[in-house]
């Protein structure tokens, strides 16, 4: 496996674009986000795709989540953006706030284990961020840990059998950790909160009420 620093601030795109190649090439990488390490791979590779679901030994009934570049690159993947996901782009994103939004037939059902809907946000981590617009806007982004296992928050917390399979790690040294990103789903109406974390649900509810008083 390569290791990339990318501590060192004259260098950091370096690193961003070699790890970039390996992901273009159908490798894995294990790279930083706003709260923990994560395990990636172009969602557009099923292979890479059934390699994160084995590395992680993840429930092939569960989607893997995305991070995006940017909206423009979300809308590329989206069959639906509904004004939920509009408003919430706009209060949260970049951040840790993913949603669930119906997906595009192309991707590989691997990904979103043939439920049609994917979980994706826009990081405010300036490696992943990078590092999904280079690899063309859409990077796997679950996080780098064996199912059932805690998450890491530094290169020392991640696990043998991750380091051994992954082809590349950006190491940007200690994450805040804490809690992970909040999910919420936007395919259904009104929407729902998945998983608490980061972003308060509280929050949420208030940025969805203005829609409500608005329609």
């Amino acid at each position: 496996m390569k290791t990339f620093k990318i501590d060192s601030p004259e260098r950091p795109s370096e690193a961003i674009y070699a790890t970039a190649s390996i992901l273009q090439s159908g490798g894995l990488v294990l790279y930083p986000t706003e709260t923990f390490y994560a395990l990636g791979a172009l969602p557009s590779i099923a292979e890479a795709v059934e390699r994160v679901f084995a590395i992680k030994g993840r429930d092939a009934e569960k989607a893997l989540p995305l991070i995006a570049s940017d909206t423009e690159a979300v809308l590329r993947v989206a069959s639906r953006w509904p004004e939920s996901a509009r408003a919430l782009a706009r209060a949260f994103w970049p951040g840790p706030l993913s949603m669930v939004i119906d997906a595009v037939s192309p991707l590989p059902s691997v990904l979103h284990a043939r439920s049609g809907k994917i979980a994706v946000r826009v990081s405010s981590h300036p490696a992943a961020s990078l590092l999904s617009q280079v690899s063309g806007g859409l990077i796997v982004s679950t996080s780098a840990n064996r199912t059932g296992r805690p998450p890491a928050k530094s290169p020392e917390n991640i696990e043998d059998v991750l380091l051994e399979a992954a082809d590349a790690l950006l190491d940007a040294g200690d994450l805040p950790g804490g809690l992970p990103s909040t999910i919420v789903d936007v395919a259904v109406q009104p929407a729902s909160l998945i998983r608490a974390g980061k972003v308060d649900w509280r929050d949420v509810q208030r940025v969805l009420g203005r829609i409500q008083k608005c329609s």
